[in-house]
């Protein structure tokens, strides 16, 4: 019979909770981390060996965050229980970098709008499109979210997507929204809709200072591109 290492037969200072404790979280490996939040493994594998096994399958903290629920629940040695654990984990750290990077914000380039939203918005599996609205200083007020579905012109509404400036009395908005496909090239839809965006928004003397797409790792500014003038 294949002999496996229990966590609690490992040398105390290799022990992943002790390690933290007297290291800091800084110090563990992703492996590490997951391990803690999963806390116990199988009886044929160890917390970290089943943390290892589930990065090598998704190919990083990148593809489990974008696994489904059913999906990691088909792993062996992980149930509802820790998979639950798993995505309120990552969902919490996701939710915290957000709130760190959005406090007192300025935004001066397409690589600092797309920085905010890129890590959490490239691992959707549905098209979503958001609005940074920013005051007359650059300075990010918010982010919302405005559609979840493709984004074409003739489904987009003006009064729906200016409504947070225009409550907010913000002068000036950045357009984003993701491609699941992974490439952000923009389509044929997406330039004609970043055209009507810009008309609607002159309309209400709200400037349209961007049109970025995002994907998983990759950005695409309209702006840059000319498209936005």
């Amino acid at each position: 019979m294949e002999y496996h290492i229990r966590m609690n037969e490992l040398p105390t200072n290799e022990r992943p909770r002790e390690r933290l404790q007297q290291s800091g979280a800084a110090s563990l490996s992703n492996s590490e981390l997951l391990a803690i939040i999963l806390h116990t493994g199988s009886p044929s594998e160890n917390a970290i060996s089943l943390a290892n096994r589930l990065l090598a399958k998704f190919e990083g903290l990148s593809g489990i965050t974008r696994a489904s629920f059913s999906e990691l629940c088909n792993e062996h040695g992980i149930g509802q229980a820790k998979v639950a654990q798993l995505k309120a984990a990552l969902e919490l750290g996701r939710r915290a970098a957000s709130a760190h990077q959005e406090e007192k914000t300025i935004i001066h380039s397409p690589q600092d709008a797309a920085s905010l939203v890129i890590s959490e918005m490239g691992t959707l599996q549905q098209e979503h499109l958001r609005v940074m609205i920013l005051n007359s200083k650059n300075h990010l007020i918010a982010i919302h979210e405005v559609y979840k579905g493709n984004v074409k012109a003739s489904t987009i509404r003006v009064s729906e997507l200016f409504r947070s400036a225009v409550r907010e009395n913000c002068p000036a908005v950045i357009i984003v929204h993701n491609h699941p496909s992974g490439d952000p090239e923009p389509s044929n839809d997406d330039i004609i809709a970043t055209e009507h965006m810009v008309k609607g928004g002159k309309t209400l003397d709200i400037e349209v200072l961007d049109h970025i797409i995002v994907s998983d790792h990759k950005f695409i500014s309209l702006k840059e591109r000319g498209i936005i003038s």
